[in-house]
């Protein structure tokens, strides 16, 4: 196949989150514009977070009850697990054929949470007390690719990584080469998080970046210019997984009512600041991965719309948008965010944020913010759009996707 004729392609997906367990309810909850944090005690605080709805936690349930192996794996496996099988049957996958030589990357920021504190915790009170021999094949990082390519039978390369608030995003990229080099056939790549534990909220506590805007519509507000500015970091949950494949133009031609998108280029760069966070206020690494993105894509088409990575915080937010206006000067696209709705997913971000992007452009239509911002978005055709990423420890990460129909 000529590198210049091949596409890498995105035929399905699936996602868990408060905005649905599936395409449909996703999309109606962006369309209603409210905040799906609501508050919630642990250990006697109260924070606001984002967690899935009850339907989606019976589907959760369901999917525990379906084998005794699945009842004591993390909730960032069971998410992951359910977003794969929906992201294979909207790509029409059989197992005969393309599933058996799909490679599978699944990451996570913090990976087994649940499983990992609780088992800690009983040995905290309890140390001479014989743990449970669980503990470490559960609670470790690589059992969430390892549990979706055992559910799904697959043969291909499972891998699950850590690489902070990038983690979806690093997935995509390592499906991209998997799949150039030829060492799959398709590619699952996506990244669950389930951040909503007492230790995980205490930590952003520490952090002093958590919002404590509780009885407000929308306790996570990026971007926003109301004044005093404060920072308003939130934590959501939330699984998001895709189906890639690589096609030449003649076959994307013949499938494209199949194809959800096609990735255009991608970005990335390091932060080199001494700070915990590694954000600089200019924010230089993510001016190097979009300029990088932008740079890579075969065919210059403007950048309509970005869905910002903006956590929410002062520095986070203020560093994106100087990045942006570095890069873009006046021709700012349109920028938009879905953090105001379920807040940080920490590692499963910019999968929610590729999802939201998928669907802006199926339907022509994104959801402004519900509150004042530090800019002003202006109407134009939405056919290519760029995702951001940024996380602890510097690192940036830039998606460019596109309409399969330009």
């Amino acid at each position: 196949m000529n590198v210049k004729d091949e596409h890498i392609v995105i035929t399905g997906m699936g996602s868990i989150s408060p905005l649905g367990c599936n395409t449909d309810e996703v999309w109606q909850s962006y369309r209603q514009g409210a905040s799906f944090l609501q508050p919630k005690k642990f250990n006697g605080d109260c924070f606001p977070v984002a967690s899935v709805s009850d339907r989606s936690e019976d589907v959760l349930k369901c999917l525990r009850r379906e084998h005794s192996r699945y009842q004591p794996l993390d909730r960032t496996v069971i998410m992951a697990i359910h977003a794969s099988r929906l992201a294979v049957q909207q790509a029409e996958w059989k197992r005969a054929d393309k599933v058996s030589r799909t490679g599978i990357n699944i990451g996570s920021s913090r990976g087994a949470t649940s499983v990992l504190e609780k088992y800690h915790a009983a040995y905290v009170e309890n140390p001479s007390q014989r743990i449970s021999p669980l503990a470490s094949p559960t609670s470790t990082l690589g059992n969430i690719a390892s549990w979706v390519a055992n559910d799904l039978q697959s043969d291909g390369p499972e891998i699950s990584h850590s690489i902070t608030c990038s983690t979806a995003l690093h997935a995509i990229f390592n499906g991209i080469a998997w799949l150039r080099a030829g060492f799959a056939d398709t590619f699952l790549a996506g990244a669950a998080e389930a951040p909503l534990t007492g230790f995980t909220l205490a930590q952003m506590k520490a952090l002093r970046i958590y919002t404590n805007d509780i009885d407000t519509p929308f306790p996570s507000r990026p971007c926003s210019s109301q004044t005093p500015l404060h920072d308003t970091l939130a934590l959501g949950e939330g699984a998001t997984v895709f189906a890639l494949e690589k096609m030449t133009t003649s076959e994307l031609m013949h499938k494209k009512k199949t194809v959800l998108g096609i990735i255009e280029s991608f970005g990335y760069a390091q932060e080199k600041t001494p700070t915990p966070t590694a954000i600089s206020e200019e924010g230089f690494a993510l001016q190097r991965s979009m300029t990088m993105a932008l740079k890579n894509m075969p065919v210059k088409h403007p950048v309509d719309l970005i869905i910002l990575h903006a956590p929410g915080t002062i520095l986070g937010d203020k560093s994106e948008l100087g990045a942006i206006k570095a890069v873009f000067g006046s021709e700012t696209p349109i920028l938009v965010s879905n953090k105001w709705l379920i807040g940080h997913t920490l590692g499963a971000a910019s999968a929610l944020s590729l999802e939201y992007a998928l669907l802006i452009l199926k339907k022509n239509h994104y959801v402004d913010f519900p509150y004042p911002v530090m800019f002003t978005n202006r109407q134009r055709p939405i056919r290519t759009i760029m995702i951001n990423s940024a996380g602890f420890g510097g690192n940036a990460a830039t998606l460019v996707v596109s309409n399969v129909n330009e």
